[in-house]
This record gives C-alpha cells, structure tokens and sequence, in this order.
C-alpha cells in the first residue's frame, strides 16, 4: 500500500484471514474501515503505529484475543468500532485517556470484567455500546443505573448480578390491574346507573300512560251511559 494513504475503506467485501502487517505501516492513515468481512486473528500490537489513525472500525468480523494496549499510542482516536467480534478479556482502561474519543461501539463481543470507565467519561461520549457481553458488569457505587449502560452491575466478586424484576414495573402491573378493575367497576356501575336512570325515565312515562287509558274509559264509559240513557228515553 501507497504510505502516504489517508484513507482506506475495504467494507463490505469477502477478504478474509489477518490484517496485513503492511497495512500497520501507514502512519498518515486518519481513516480504516474494515467492517463487514471474513476477517480473523488478533488484532495485531503494532496496529498502535497508526499513530494519526481517528476513524477505525473492525465491526462484523471474527477478530478474537483481546484490544491490543498499544492502541492507547493513537491519540486522535475518536471513533472506535470493534463491535460484533469474537474479542475477549477486560475492556482497557486507556479508552478513558483519549481525549478526542466520542464514538466507542464494543458490543457483541466476549468481553468481560468490571468496566473502568467513570461517569464523567461516560458523559463525555456521544455514543457508548457495550450490550452483548453476557460477563461484562459495571461498578454499582460508581455508576448510576439510569445511565442504561446495557450491562448489568457487579456482585463483590466482579460478576454480573442478574437483574431482579422490576419492583416500579410490578407496581406497574399491579396498579395497571387495579386501574383495569376500577374501570371495570366503573363501567358496570355507569351501566347500573345508565339501567336505573332509563327505569326512572321509564317509571313517569308508564304512570302518564296508565292515567291516559284510565280516562279514557272513563270518557268513553261516560259517553256510553249518555247515549244508552237517550235509547231507553
């Protein structure tokens, strides 16, 4: 490869097999984007020697062993993708020291371990990923759980705890059910009320009906006494 390249984009390809060691001699190179292939292996010490590297993403690939330390010697990095591999041990703690890092995407990986970043770090990102390693927990004392980290806290040994249900969400529940009940009851008590206010609606109509046919058989009873009264005269 030329040395003097600043950007390599190899995604979305077949390659397959290790990073090329010549790939690391590129010192100028600011842009690498190797996603979305069949790569494998370590990733290699001397990938640290891309001393002006910022965009870097390894992404869906099968990259195994751990994040090499000598990546802590890039300190232009700003956005970090080594998502969806098969990369074990500790997440480092370098990632913390680089100043210009926004983007660090390590999920679906077989990380492990405490995480070490502080809050003020985490902050300080635009995006932090790290869901998908079942055994990489974080610092309960030292993180607020409302920071959705997607990992879930430590026990005193360094392993995750699975998370208990949620008691918000169960209360939840339960005044989902009362409220589901109340607006049962109500609904049945509107239509007890709704059935009594037709029967009082109904009750006068029946009375008025009942008086209006009594006077009429009166009137018509009347009118027939009067007119037998003229036959027999």
């Amino acid at each position: 490869m030329h040395l003097n390249l600043t950007h390599v984009d190899l995604s979305d390809n077949k390659l397959k097999g290790k990073i090329p060691p010549s790939l690391t001699l590129l010192e100028d190179l600011e842009f690498l984007n190797l996603s979305s292939n069949g790569l494998n292996g370590v990733i290699p010490t001397e990938f640290g020697d891309l001393i002006s590297l910022k965009n870097v993403s390894l992404a869906f690939n099968s990259f195994s062993g751990s994040i090499p330390d000598s990546m802590s010697a890039i300190p232009g990095l700003v956005h970090v993708d080594l998502s969806n591999n098969q990369l074990n041990g500790t997440v480092p703690k370098f990632f913390s020291e680089l100043k210009e890092l926004k983007v660090l995407n390590l999920e679906n990986n077989e990380l492990h371990g405490v995480l070490p970043f502080n809050a003020s770090f985490i902050k300080r990102l635009d995006v932090l990923k790290l869901g998908g390693n079942g055994n990489l927990c974080y610092n309960h004392s030292a993180l607020s759980s409302k920071m959705k980290l997607g990992i879930s806290p430590c026990d005193k040994h360094g392993m995750p705890i699975s998370p208990p249900p949620s008691k918000e969400s169960s209360s939840s529940r339960d005044s989902d059910s009362d409220s589901e009940s109340s607006d049962y009851d109500d609904d049945s008590g509107s239509a007890d009320d709704t059935s009594e206010k037709k029967e009082h609606h109904h009750g006068p109509n029946r009375v008025v009906l009942g008086v209006a046919i009594g006077l009429s058989s009166i009137v018509f009873l009347i009118v027939f006494l009067v007119l037998l009264s003229k036959w027999c005269a």
